[in-house]
């Protein structure tokens, strides 16, 4: 068969195929849906997570157990313009719930005369590290009380006609090196696997349907009495899954874009910065990911009779993609064989676009070839199976 009669074969597979692809339009408008979807929603999740954090420090609100012990306590706190809430009486309870937002502060009753003696009274913060929102707020309470010693030490040390300075030799000062964007993907690092998930589901039903999907019906039995050749064929259905993923990849970057106006917390706006030039620098990445994905998943359903039993063994892969980019919390920084794994190097390079680095070309070239001979043995091995799926 001649090149030319081969790319009609391949044109009008794929043609077939992407037809086929729309047809199904219940779980097109689905995937579509979810991959538009998934930005703003995880932005918008992040954007009310951390205004409620904010909200909470914005009401300068402290809850106090026993604070009628501690006058002295009470002038301070009510100087630095804190508001102090008594504690409900089943706070502990109520901590462990995680029905009680904020932690408290414990007195004891013999605060004030502690101090008269020259005393170290115990002042106990309680909280409860499951409620994450109680948890939270406990390094503000203890910087408050910290602030209350020192006041304290000041002016014991003012009346006996010492310096208070003599206790400080020392001053320290922080300095962070992390830029703004860098700060940023503390709260806005999960946002790239979100994305690769939604590439993977976008891929998910069109190379199961194409493959397995077609088995069952008996619609590829007759696809494979045809003389074409089992490479134009596979070439085309392929060619079909990865326009639909590469699709889905294109509208889950562009999202984001979009997506930045439903930020509620001013700090993450402020820094959280994704543009178009983000977005393609996105879309560098997830293309030849998304087309090595769609052969895996083909390759994989291939072997399978029937649909459910695609499904069944494309778990593996799922649980693949999504552990992948675990394995770069777990290692000490980015290393160099991390751009060898599909999944593990997008991930990497799409953090590193968000926190303002970029890539150069060279590290875009590794998981480029990757991708590449990745997509070229599963085409292979498609192309084989089809072959001694004809002859049987």
């Amino acid at each position: 068969m001649s090149g030319l009669s081969a790319m009609r074969t391949t044109f009008a597979v794929f043609r077939k195929e992407i037809v086929d692809a729309l047809r199904d339009r219940r779980t097109l408008m689905v995937v579509l849906a979810s991959s538009v979807l998934v930005g703003p929603l995880v932005l918008m999740a992040l954007s009310l997570f951390l205004a409620g954090f904010e909200a909470r420090a914005e009401k300068r609100e402290i809850v106090v157990a026993g604070i009628e012990y501690a006058p002295s306590l009470a002038n301070y706190l009510e100087r630095q313009t804190y508001t102090l809430k008594p504690a409900p009486a089943d706070y502990e309870a109520r901590l462990r719930a995680a029905r009680l937002s904020d932690p408290v502060v414990v007195v004891p009753h013999d605060f004030e005369t502690a101090l008269l003696h020259g005393e170290a009274p115990v002042i106990e913060v309680v909280s409860d590290s499951a409620n994450k929102q109680a948890e939270g707020g406990v390094g503000r309470i203890q910087r408050l009380l910290a602030g209350f010693n020192r006041e304290r030490i000041a002016l014991s040390l003012a009346l006996r006609g010492i310096s208070g300075e003599l206790l400080e030799p020392v001053q320290l000062e922080d300095r962070d090196l992390a830029s703004a964007q860098t700060r940023a993907t503390q709260l806005t690092g999960m946002l790239p696997f979100f994305v690769i998930m939604a590439v993977l589901y976008g891929a998910l039903h069109a190379a199961l349907d194409t493959t397995a999907g077609e088995r069952e019906r008996g619609s590829l039995e007759p696809l494979l009495m045809n003389p074409s050749q089992r490479a134009a064929l596979v070439l085309g259905k392929w060619a079909a899954v990865a326009c639909v993923s590469m699709l889905i990849a294109v509208l889950s970057c562009m999202s984001f874009v979009p997506g930045q106006w439903l930020l509620q917390s001013d700090n993450l706006k402020a820094l959280f910065q994704f543009g178009l030039h983000e977005a393609l620098m996105f879309l560098v990445l997830l293309l030849p990911f998304a087309a090595a994905l769609s052969a895996v998943l083909m390759a994989v359903a291939i072997r399978c009779k029937t649909f459910k039993e695609a499904q069944a063994n494309s778990a593996v892969i799922i649980l693949a993609v999504s552990l992948l980019p675990l394995m770069s919390i777990f290692s000490e920084g980015e290393s160099a064989w991390h751009l060898w794994l599909p999944g593990l190097a997008q991930n990497a390079l799409m953090t590193r676009v968000l926190k303002g680095e970029g890539f150069g070309a060279e590290q875009v070239l590794v998981p480029l070839v990757v991708c590449i001979a990745l997509t070229a043995l599963c085409i292979v091995f498609i192309a084989r199976r089809l072959h001694q799926a004809a002859v049987r």
